[in-house]
C-alpha cells in the first residue's frame, strides 16, 4: 500500500487524514487493490452494490446502455478519484451502471459497510472518513446536475457549447483538455457523432472555438 501514498493523499476520501493513520485505516477497512485491462468491466450492471472504488492509476468510465444498445457515458473518473460510492451508500442491492477500465488501471476496492459502520477499534479517523465520504457524494451530485443541464439542451450545438463552457470554468481557463475522444464526447452528450463533428467544424469556422483532438480553446 505504501507505493500508493502519493495518489491516496490526493483522494478526497482521505482528506485531512495523516499518512500513518491512513495505512492503519486501510488495513482496518480491509482495502484491496486489483489490476484491470483496458475495456474490462470493473463493475457490471447487476453486480452487488457494496464496494467503493478508488482509481490508483489509469482512468475509468461510468456508462449506461439503454434497451436499444445505445451507450451513454455518465462520467469519467481519473486518478485519485472515487466511484460507485453513491450506489453503495444508498443500500441498493445491485449497481445500475457499468464501470469500464478506460485504459489499464489499478483500483482500490473498499466494502462500504466497513466505512459506514464504526469498527470495534474505535479509530479516531473514522468520523473524518465518513464526513469526507458524504462531502464527496455531495460534490458528485452537483456534477450530475451539471450533466443534466447539458443534455437537457435541445440541439447538439447547445449541448456542446454548454459542456465546453462548463469545462472552461472547471479549468479556470479558456484553453483546456476534455477527458473524451470524439465518440466518447458524443456518448456523453447523447448525440450522434457525425452531427457532433459537423457542429465542432461550424463553431471553428465561426471563430467561436479552436480544437485539436481533446484540446479546446474558447475564442
Amino acid at each position: 500500500m505504501k507505493k500508493y501514498s502519493r495518489i491516496l493523499k490526493k483522494c478526497p476520501l482521505f482528506d485531512g487524514i495523516e499518512e500513518d493513520d491512513l495505512f492503519r485505516m486501510l488495513n482496518c477497512l480491509g482495502a484491496t487493490v486489483k489490476s484491470f485491462d483496458k475495456k474490462y468491466a470493473i463493475f457490471a450492471e447487476g453486480d452487488p452494490a457494496k464496494y467503493i472504488g478508488i482509481v490508483l492509476s489509469g482512468s475509468v468510465q461510468i456508462i449506461q446502455n439503454d434497451y436499444y444498445g445505445n451507450r451513454s457515458i455518465l462520467s469519467s473518473i481519473e486518478s485519485a478519484q472515487v466511484f460507485a460510492e453513491a450506489f453503495a451508500c444508498a443500500g441498493l442491492s445491485t449497481i445500475p451502471v457499468t464501470v469500464i477500465a478506460n485504459e489499464p488501471c489499478e483500483i482500490m476496492l473498499i466494502d462500504c459497510n466497513h466505512i459506514l459502520q464504526v469498527c470495534s477499534n474505535n479509530c479516531k479517523f473514522h468520523n473524518k472518513l465518513i464526513f469526507n465520504l458524504m462531502k464527496d457524494i455531495a460534490v458528485k451530485t452537483i456534477i450530475f446536475h451539471q450533466k443534466i443541464d447539458v443534455i437537457s439542451k435541445r440541439s447538439t450545438r447547445e449541448k456542446l457549447v454548454t459542456y465546453l463552457f462548463q469545462q472552461s470554468k472547471k479549468a479556470q481557463s479558456d484553453s483546456f483538455d476534455i477527458p473524451f475522444n470524439r465518440q466518447e464526447l458524443a456518448d456523453y452528450l447523447e448525440v450522434d457523432r457525425s452531427g457532433l463533428s459537423v457542429e465542432i467544424s461550424k463553431l471553428k469556422k465561426e471563430g467561436i472555438i479552436n480544437n485539436q483532438k481533446r484540446h479546446f480553446v474558447l475564442l
